[in-house]
């Protein structure tokens, strides 16, 4: 698997150490999303939809290497042990204001199938406290992406 990750991102950006730094914070945010993604059990095509679209923004890729990345970001969140491996990366290489942008984009994962679960909202707290985003701007990210979402069931919503 490490050499697949390698690989791609050496293909992908050329230069091996400018690949393995990049690789780092990429796929650490991937793979944040993507466990939002999996954490109410039905990962849908709205909320995949999201994830790719997040990581074609956020890093600049072309729809196939978002792919790819997503797949890789996938096969690294089932095998992970904690959530520390990622968020100490993010931790590392973004400012605080890239890191607030990330909890607004797992905000807009949880929120993409119009149903925010518990475990949605458990898991983006926990998250953004190991981002070290404060709770104020956690809450402003949750209710921007609740407002941006295609349609809500208010009975399901959750709390902010």
């Amino acid at each position: 698997m490490l050499k697949a990750i390698r690989d791609f991102f050496d293909r992908q950006l050329g230069d091996a150490d400018a690949g393995r730094r990049a690789h780092g914070i990429e796929l650490a945010t991937a793979a944040l999303l993507v466990e939002v993604m999996r954490m109410d059990s039905t990962a849908d095509a709205a909320e995949r939809a999201i994830v790719l679209e997040a990581v074609r923004g956020k890093f600049g890729l072309a729809p196939d290497e978002a792919e790819r990345l997503i797949a890789l970001a996938e096969e690294e969140a089932r095998n992970a042990n904690d959530y520390w491996q990622f968020t100490s990366v993010v931790n590392r290489r973004f400012s605080y204001e890239e890191k607030v942008r990330v909890v607004a984009l797992l905000w807009e994962v949880a929120h993409a199938d119009a149903a925010l679960s518990v475990y949605e909202d458990h898991l983006i707290r926990k998250l953004a406290d190991l981002l070290y985003v404060s709770h104020r701007d956690t809450v402003i990210a949750k209710l921007a992406a609740r407002e941006a979402a295609p349609s809500r069931d208010p009975g399901n919503a959750g709390t902010a």
